[in-house]
């Protein structure tokens, strides 16, 4: 048995407290354990107290409980988390299983950790501030280790119509950008971009049906300008002649120009 023989507010921490303890074999005292100023009222320590190993145990165990959920406290004051990523943080800070398990529970018995509350805060915040479709945020909140019940809870508040206004708003600005694409290579291309962002096909066609993507037709020929001298460069040291024009026209073609302009561009460039 060991008699607490003086209690110190630790210097840098005044919520700590360092307990110093002697055995009846000991000549002085020493250092035994350190608590948190709530640990030290609730179980009542105090000078001339004794305590046997388990206690001893067991008063440090409720410390590092206690100090392991001021950490997650901590973590969750900077912005919502979900279990998972809470459950990491506390595995790297080196937090017993167990402990992590009672913290999970505490906090979510408290309100604190919800994973419904944050897949609704995170699609939101998606929503207003990133330009992202439903499968990206969908993809990322399971990455989070949110349930796929709770995400499409979520996302129901990610209205189709918001998807389609957004996507006719995106595509204006992509549009007015210059590009050295045809305008039907230029178009498959912002559709494959809008499907990497996580938006379905069926919104796509929805907000693209309701937008006329207007073909300026000197910025197509100047494009086919382009693609068509480089596709000269490639093929002129190959064939020549009737050889040449096919190989030219077939490759302009695949990259989506229109037969007359491609045509015209044959005449200019090649035929003359």
């Amino acid at each position: 048995m060991s008699k607490v023989t003086r209690i110190a507010t630790q210097k840098n921490n005044k919520n700590r407290y360092n307990i110093f303890i002697k055995e009846a074999a000991e000549k002085e005292e020493r250092y035994a354990f350190s608590v948190e100023e709530e640990t030290l009222i609730n179980e009542g320590l105090k000078k001339g107290q004794t305590l046997d190993q388990p206690t001893i145990d067991m008063l440090m165990a409720k410390d590092n409980l206690h100090k392991a959920y001021n950490q997650a406290l901590s973590y969750l004051s900077y912005r919502m988390r979900s279990v998972k990523e809470l459950i990491v943080y506390l595995t790297e800070k080196e937090v017993e299983e167990e402990q992590i398990h009672i913290i999970v529970n505490r906090l979510k018995e408290q309100k604190i950790l919800d994973d419904q509350a944050f897949a609704e805060a995170y699609v939101s915040t998606k929503i207003k501030t990133t330009f992202k479709g439903p499968e990206q945020i969908k993809r990322e909140l399971v990455q989070k280790g949110i349930v796929n019940e709770q995400i499409e809870y979520a996302l129901m508040q990610y209205e189709e119509a918001e998807q389609v206004e957004l996507i006719r708003n995106w595509l204006d600005k992509q549009t007015k950008k210059s590009t050295r694409r045809s305008h039907r290579q230029a178009f498959l291309k912002m559709k494959q971009q809008l499907i990497q962002k996580g938006f379905q096909h069926s919104v796509i066609e929805r907000a693209i049906q309701t937008k006329e993507l207007e073909k300026d037709e000197q910025q197509e020929w100047e494009a086919l300008v382009y693609q068509g001298e480089k596709v000269l460069k490639r093929y002129r040291s190959k064939a020549e002649g009737y050889i040449l024009i096919q190989k030219v026209k077939g490759a302009l073609y695949q990259k989506g120009f229109p037969q007359d302009q491609i045509e015209h561009f044959v005449d200019q460039y090649i035929k003359d």
